[in-house]
This record gives C-alpha cells, structure tokens and sequence, in this order.
C-alpha cells in the first residue's frame, strides 16, 4: 500500500522489459504479481509527473495484465470504458516512456486513440459506448470468418447508461460471441455477498459447467416444459447469491461477482471464458485507486490528479514596501460562479430543483446536493433521461436547472428539440466546458453548442465574458419563461468582481466595452479579455455581444454603419456559430461589407494547456491582432488598386 507518490522513477526491473503484451505473456505466471506491483508504483510516478486521471486506473491494474496476459492482443480487441481506465493498458502496450508527455501538447492522449496505437481498438471520450462497438467489432469478425476474441471492459459507473443496456439486449438476441467485464469499483449494482457466491462464480465460470450446460440445453430444449423448469432452477440459484439475473435474463452467460484484484483467479476464469461461446458477463469488484491510500480512501477526490510538484525552499527578501502592495483578488472557477448561484437561487425560490447526469463535483454542485438535498437529482450517466426528467418536472410547476457539459448534451440533443423546445418549457441549461478544454482534448471539447443551439426555436442562449456576467445571465436565463441555456468554460476567469445581488440583464442586449476606428470586434463569451487586447494596439471598437440568441442586431447595424470590417469572436466552430449568425442578419437586411469571422476551425484541436490550444488557432491577443491586420491589409490592397 503506497501513501506518497513516488517523486523519483521507481525501480521496475520486470515492467522495464515490458515493450508489448507479447513481452508480457512470456513471463512466467507467478511473476504476475510482482509485475502489478510495479505497474501500480509506475503509474503514481508518471501520472505524478504530468497529471491526470487517476483513481480508475489504479482500480484495473490486475485485470489489465490479466487481459493482455490471456488474449493475444492486438488480433483479440479489448474495448475499453471509460477511457480514463486505460493509463495502465497504454503503458504496457508500448508506451511507457512515452508517458511523461500524456495530455501534453503532442504527447500522448488521457484516452483510448486509434491514431495513437493499434492496441487502442476504439476511441473512448464519452462513456457507455463499448459494449455497442465491441459488438459490431464481434459481428464483423464472424462475417469475416475471423476467430478473434472481443472484449468490453465497462466500469465506473458507464454502465448506468441507457446506451450500454441497449447494446446488451442486441449482443443477446445476435448471440453473439464476446465477452463483457462489469468493473464494478463503486458497488453500485450490488455488494459481494460472500464465499457463496465466490464458490457459485467459480463453478459458473468452469468449463465442465459450461459444457454440462450446453449438452442438457441440447437435450432438454427438444422437452420444452423440462428445459424451462431446468432454467429456472438455474435462474433461481444464481439469483440468490448473485446479482446476476438481470443479465440471465436479458441473455447473456453471467459470471461473478468476483475480486477484481485477485490476479490469479482473474486468469483462471478469463481462460475458461475465451473458450465459451456466445455472449458472457464477468462482474469484477474492484477499488478505485487501489494501492494508493489516499485514493482509497477518497475515490472521488482522487479521481484524477494534478502534476506534483517536489517541495523547494525558496529564500523570499521581505521589505516593506513589498508587503504594501494591493492583494490580488482569488480567480474563481466558473463551476463555483454556477454552484453558488445555484444555492443563492435555490434559497431564493424553492421551486427550483437542479439535476446532473454524474457530475455533481465536475459541475460545483457539491454544496447544492448537501443543503437542497430534495431538490438535487443525480441521475447517473444517463444524459437523455436528465434532460427528459427535466422536461416532465417543469410541466407540473418546476423550475429545473440542467448543469450538464457542453459535449455531454450533444448527446441529449433529440430531447432538448422534442421534448423541451418543442413544448416550450421552462427548463435553465447550465452548460458547463464551454470551448476548449485543454488537456482532455477532442472528446470533451464544447466546440459545438452555439451552432447547435441557436438553430432551435424557442431557445434563448447567452455567452457572458466573465464571471460576474455568468452569474447574473444566469440568474436572467432562469427568469426567462421557456428553455434558456447559458454556456461558460471551464476553469477560472478573469478575476472580475462577482455581484452578490442578482439582477435580469436585457435578453438579447450586447454592451460596447470600447469605442474606436475602423474595425469592430463582436466578441462572444470568455474571449473578450484577449479581444480588447488586440484592440488595444488595433484601436478597434470591442463589443461584449452577450447573446447568441436573440442577437443584439441594432448594435450589429450601429456597428456596421461606424467601421469598415466587422470582427466575429467566438470560441465555437466557425461553421455555423454566432458569426454565421451575424452573417445571416447582414445578409437578410442587404449589408454587404467585410466581415472577419474567427473561431474554431473545421478540425478536432488536439489536446494540450487551454492557452497552447488558443494560440494555435489564432485565438490569442496576438493571433486576434495579427488576423485583424492581415485582412485590413487586403482591404487596403484592394482599395488601391481600384483607384
């Protein structure tokens, strides 16, 4: 058991040699365990060193080397979910030295990627999409004539997804053969319930079992009444000791629940499963952030992990002058800004009631669950039932707020148009991880939610600047009597002074932050700090445009009419974003004038520190000026040689 993450690379003289699975299943099976023990002390050392999640790979280290040790990965396909499992699979598949870059700006990714590695059989960012891939992977090796293996390992609360359960009831009715391990680190489906059931898992899992079963099936199937008393018999057994009768039921083989962290029975059971055709369950009990005591101890806390640094003693010359100076004011979280509007709206109306699809922490709703417990649904990872949960609430007198990530609700979106804006409810969108997110990359990146969002009716969404702005938008969206949605990044602001008092600002007012010449920035959300930079030097006129929908289009006109080239700003995809919806309202009223539309590009950003990933798509002050200057100078270009 580890207390401290090592500061200094641990000694691992058995994982050294580890380059692939293939160099692991060389290795003697009694030299497993050690090899888990240093696997474990690797991973505190390197995620220590760049940071990251955390506790869930720590939980699968055992199943792991048993996987890669059992089937002959890559031609077998191990499907992981969620992606942040799978740091101990990348580090044994190849990429253990390249770990001190994971996250960073052309290093490796914190999830599964097919472009990263032929071990990494499909892209993970969303959960509770493994079962569903692995079984088109299983269909299409049968239509192949391949005899390759495919497995799904799903866990850390994946499997309360609508989507998992979906694919299970396919894999039934196609019989098809694959393998699902349940990771169950957070007990959430049942408790072990002692050496019963050990006993019970051991015989479901053995090949004379299986094979006794099959041939009876054989037989007593042309009997129809004595097959289904001998499957109920078996039905029955199982569930008294077992949670597996669901899983009985919906067809698959279930196996479990079993120690995920007993590396020899995990192999023993994972060889005798291989050979079983059709499709089977190993329900695997594990403990997230197992090895490390604080993680243990704190699994939610210890999720994932900031880098560590070592501990220095600096020498500080203190004078008086020094300690005069004004103290800087603490930058707040945009997730604290929701979470303590929240409570403030809370206490103020209690009709509210707030719901999450799982991210209560990641959201700064912690406090809210605690004091408006009644009021605070989480209803796991299940995003379409959040936002529909929400719609039948507000149709009988509720005041729901979503707090949802922006990527998360793409998921959702079916149910925002049909059941929300369609009707018109009154239902408030806290979306959260607005823009990029920097080191979790593609999958998590809120590049989308202005383009889909303003194109549906009854929607009203806002884009505030910074923090003082968030809470009082907020606080409008809530006031407004139909869906509403506010859209605010992650992390911290500007350090802008936050407002106690709540007030409504004007639905659909932009501000003017600076008056200048020739050029006009229209910025939306948290970029207007690096646009009235570019100004700065520009002597441009910067507008804070506040909403997406309705837009502020008489400001828009004003600003055309005053400048010769009009500067969209927003951190979304160019495609269809509120600088495709400044071009349609100059379009529609006949302006015809330059317009510079900056953004997101037509690509998924790739994962890095959120300020690298602004500066490579010219989203920084200086990438704003430089743009802004190179199309004044076509302007200029052109004006010359017409005259």
């Amino acid at each position: 058991m580890f207390k401290e993450i090592p500061i200094k690379r641990p000694k691992t003289p058995l994982l050294d040699n580890i380059d692939s699975p293939e160099d692991l299943r060389a290795l003697p099976e009694s030299q497993l365990q050690q090899l888990t023990a240093e696997l474990r002390e690797f991973m505190l050392y390197s995620v220590g060193q760049t940071g990251g999640h955390f506790g869930a790979g720590l939980g699968v280290v055992e199943l792991t080397v048993a996987l890669h040790y059992v089937y002959q990965t890559p031609r077998d396909r191990l499907v992981w979910d969620v992606g942040h499992q799978t740091y101990p699979h990348k580090i044994l598949t190849g990429r253990r030295e390249a770990m001190s870059g994971m996250r960073q700006l052309g290093g490796l990714s914190g999830f599964p990627k097919r472009s990263e590695s032929m071990f990494d059989t499909f892209g993970v960012g969303h959960s509770s999409t493994s079962i569903s891939a692995a079984l088109g992977m299983a269909m299409s090796a049968e239509m192949s004539g391949h005899d390759s293996k495919t497995v799904a390992i799903i866990g850390d609360g994946a499997m309360t997804a609508g989507m998992a359960f979906e694919a299970i009831n396919h894999a039934a009715h196609a019989e098809t053969d694959m393998l699902v391990v349940l990771n169950d680190n957070n007990m959430s489906i049942s408790r072990n319930v002692g050496g019963l059931a050990n006993y019970f898992a051991k015989i479901w899992a053995s090949k004379f079992y299986n094979s006794l079963r099959e041939g009876s099936k054989r037989v007593l199937t042309k009997i129809p009444q004595a097959w289904e008393i001998a499957r109920k018999t078996e039905e029955h057994m199982k569930g008294m000791v077992s949670p597996g009768t669901l899983f009985e039921e919906l067809g698959f083989n279930y196996v479990g629940a079993i120690d995920g962290h007993d590396l020899e029975r995990l192999v023993h059971d994972l060889r005798n499963l291989r050979d079983i055709k059709g499709p089977k369950l190993l329900h695997i009990i594990t403990r997230k952030g197992k090895g490390f005591e604080p993680a243990e101890a704190d699994p939610v806390g210890y999720h994932a992990l900031n880098k560590i640094e070592p501990a220095t003693k600096v020498q500080v010359a203190v004078d008086s002058k020094a300690t005069a100076k004004k103290p800087v004011r603490k930058k707040l979280k945009y997730q604290q800004v929701f979470g303590d509007w929240l409570c403030d709206m809370a206490a103020a109306d209690e009709r509210l009631v707030a719901i999450t699809p799982a991210m209560c922490e990641g959201s700064g709703m912690v406090e809210f669950s605690q004091r408006f417990a009644q009021r605070f649904h989480d209803v796991a990872i299940a995003e379409q039932h959040a936002v529909t949960l929400a719609a039948g609430m507000a149709c009988e007198g509720a005041k729901p707020v979503v707090a949802i990530y922006s990527t998360f609700l793409q998921r959702a979106y079916d149910q925002l148009i049909h059941d929300i804006a369609i009707q018109n409810l009154d239902v408030t969108f806290g979306i959260d991880r607005a823009g990029l997110v920097g080191e979790d990359g593609p999958t998590h990146a809120g590049s989308f939610d202005m383009t889909y969002l303003r194109c549906v009716p009854n929607m009203i969404v806002a884009a505030p600047s910074d923090e003082n702005e968030c809470r009082q938008l907020l606080y409008t969206a809530y006031q407004f009597e139909g869906p509403a949605a506010v859209r605010y990044p992650r992390g911290t602001g500007t350090g802008s002074k936050i407002q106690r008092a709540m007030r409504a600002l004007p639905v659909g007012e932009g501000v003017v932050r600076q008056q200048g010449k020739r050029v006009a920035i229209l910025s939306f959300g948290t970029l207007l700090a690096n646009a009235l930079q570019a100004a700065e030097a520009l002597n441009a006129s910067v507008c804070d445009m506040r909403w997406v929908k309705p837009l502020d289009e008489s400001l828009i006109a004003r600003m055309a009419t005053e400048h010769e080239l009009l500067v969209t700003l927003e951190e979304n995809t160019v495609s269809g974003g509120a600088g495709s919806a400044v071009n349609e309202y100059l379009a529609g009223i006949g302006v015809v004038m330059p317009v510079l539309n900056l953004g997101l590009p037509d690509a998924f950003i790739e994962h890095g520190k959120h300020a690298q990933l602004l500066a490579s798509v010219n989203l920084d002050a200086d990438g704003i000026q430089r743009s802004i200057r190179q199309r004044l100078a076509l302007l200029d270009g052109a004006r010359s040689e017409a005259v």
